[in-house]
């Protein structure tokens, strides 16, 4: 019998030990379960700021590349302008460097005292001329080319059977282009067949 209390007594002890485990078990896993359920509120709410900060770095940079497109367009914008500008200002000028032209085929059939004014008149026309070649203005080659309605301004249709049909014959005002850009087409007279 003696046994068996010793047993009884151990057994008693043993599930007091457990009892104790047990409850030591409990405690730890209700702060852990509390640690775990701080550290997930913590994590969502990191995981929120997270979110928060990659949005407005996204929305930072999108306004930023957008800033540099108003700039870029904007001064694109500006050169255009005054691209156009320095163009209206030398097409104004074509029409009396024409005119010098004009006249100045002339001079050889006028009085020596003119051809002498001439010489001046043709050095004051290659200053023009340079000029608009300083500006990037080059005129439009049109006799001899196949006429293209991109360079050339068609007057009149011409009959001929010298030259292929659609060349251009002859060139009544002469064309000049700024760039790769036409300012004033070029007015010729275009071949045809018989």
């Amino acid at each position: 019998m003696e046994n068996e209390s010793d047993n009884n007594s151990e057994s008693q002890k043993i599930d007091e030990v457990i009892q104790d485990v047990d409850d030591e078990q409990m405690e730890v896993t209700e702060e852990e379960m509390q640690k775990t359920a701080d550290g997930m509120i913590i994590e969502d709410e990191l995981q929120e700021v997270r979110l928060q900060a990659a949005d407005y770095k996204d929305k930072y940079l999108r306004g930023l590349a957008e800033s540099e497109n108003v700039r870029k367009r904007m001064q694109k914008e500006r050169q255009d302008l005054v691209q156009y500008a320095v163009q209206n200002a030398i097409l104004e000028f074509l029409t009396p460097i024409d005119h010098f032209e004009n006249a100045l085929k002339f001079a050889d059939q006028a009085a020596p005292e003119v051809q002498h004014w001439a010489v001046g008149f043709q050095m004051i026309l290659n200053q023009f001329k340079d000029v608009l070649t300083a500006n990037g203005v080059t005129p439009i080659e049109a006799i001899g080319k196949e006429f293209d309605h991109n360079f050339h301004e068609a007057i009149e249709m011409v009959e001929t059977s010298d030259t292929a049909p659609n060349t251009v014959v002859e060139e009544c005002l002469r064309g000049y282009k700024m760039g790769e850009r036409v300012i004033r087409p070029a007015r010729v007279k275009v071949a045809k067949g018989p």
